[in-house]
Order: structure tokens, then sequence, then C-alpha cells
């Protein structure tokens, strides 16, 4: 028995050797074969002009000096003209750029410096180190201080928070069950709603020709009466 290597390795059958099965494309002969390599395609005349090279401009540029012609020399310009020709006046609240710094006086670099003016340069002794805060030398307080007051806010923080006066503190999870209570007795409606929910399968109880009371006692109103006559287009006279 071949296993199933050699049976998958068996060639397929041609089917084709019996052309007797239909098909849109031949009834009773297999087609014909194809002798030519493509088929022909009809260029058209546009497809032509698209299919050749294209021509590079061999001309030669024009100079971009040019002679100014004579009626071009003899023109007057209008009013309208040279007023576009005018330059752009600035802006109302424009103001010309800074100048320079102007290179300093031989007097003002061999100039000495009076005591006031060495006063004046000296900084501020109520200026810390940056990124605290500045204030005047008369109120800076001492370190000690400020790490007596930073304790001290962190005493008040740690202190746990109290009850409220009012609060009656969690509910015990066993208590007594009142008198009242343990002698109720359950009215029909609770012993409705505390039974389960029937479920029933689809159209389990169904009666498909069972008529309601209510349709059998219904009257049909005037509305439907007329949408239950039937087109006047459709009603064939006799």
């Amino acid at each position: 028995m071949a296993t199933r290597t050699q049976q998958l390795a068996q060639p397929k059958p041609d089917k084709l050797r019996y052309p007797d099965r239909r098909s849109v494309y031949w009834l009773d002969k297999l087609p014909p074969e194809r002798t030519a390599s493509t088929t022909t395609v009809e260029l058209t005349p546009r497809w032509s002009d698209l299919c050749k090279t294209k021509k590079f401009d061999t001309q030669v540029t024009v100079s971009p000096t040019w002679e100014v012609s004579e009626w071009a020399l003899r023109a007057v310009p209008s009013k309208r003209l040279c007023s576009l020709a005018q330059p752009r006046a600035p802006v109302a609240g424009w103001q010309p750029d800074h100048l320079l710094p102007a290179p300093l006086s031989r007097g003002s670099q061999t100039a000495v410096a009076s005591s006031r003016i060495c006063q004046l340069a000296q900084p501020k002794r109520g200026q810390v180190q940056e990124g605290s805060i500045c204030r005047p030398a008369d109120k800076l307080l001492p370190a000690t201080h400020w790490t007596s007051k930073a304790s001290a806010h962190i005493e008040l923080l740690a202190i746990p928070k109290h009850d409220h006066a009012k609060f009656e503190g969690g509910r015990s999870v066993c208590w007594p069950v009142s008198r009242a209570a343990r002698k109720y007795v359950a009215t029909q409606k609770l012993l409705d709603l505390s039974s389960p929910k029937e479920r029933k399968a689809l159209f389990e109880g169904y009666d498909p020709y069972m008529v309601s009371r209510a349709a059998r006692s219904a009257t049909p109103s005037p509305r439907i009466k007329e949408l239950c006559l039937p087109l006047p287009r459709k009603c064939s006279s006799k």
C-alpha cells in the first residue's frame, strides 16, 4: 500500500483529455491554440505623439540687456505713475533703530569712582541665596527661628484629626431583632414579590388561535374602517 507521501507525489489527472465537458468557451472541441505571441495593439495618433522623444529648444536665449525704444525714451509719466514711484512712508509709530554705542571717551576711561558710587555699587545686604525670598536686612529672621517655626508647624500637622461630636461609630454586624419584626406576617403582595420569577421557554403555553376578550369586544374606529376598504383605483367598475 502506497504511503501518504507517495500518494501526494503522483501527478494530477489531465481532465482535458476527454472534451465532453460543457463550457462557455467550447462545446464539442478544445479551443484552438494561439500562434501569435501577443495581441497586436493599434496606436492612436495621440499615443504616437506621446511616444516620441521630447525636442529640446536650441534657440539662443535673449540677453537680459536690450535697447530701449525711441518711444520709451520720449514717454512722459503720468501723475499716477509718479505717485506709485514714490517710496512708501513708514507708519506713524515707527522709530528708527538704536544707534550702536559710541566709543567711550578718554575721560570716562580714566575716571575714578567716588566713595558714594562705590557704596551704591555694593549689593544689598537683604539679598540671600538664589531662589529664596529677598527682604530688608532689618526684617531678616535668624535661621534658628525658622527651624523652630517649621518644627512647630510639622508637629501641628502630625496631630490626628478627632471624630465629630455627633459621630456614632460603625454599626455592629449583629444586632437584636425587634419583637414586632419577629411577629410580623407578610402580605400576599410581599410573598409574590419575594418568589422568583418564572422563566418560560419561547412560545410555551402560547395558543395562536385564542382571541382575547378585549379583541372580541373591540369596536373599530372610522379611520380603521376607511383603511380596511380597498383603493378606489383598484376597484373594477361593473
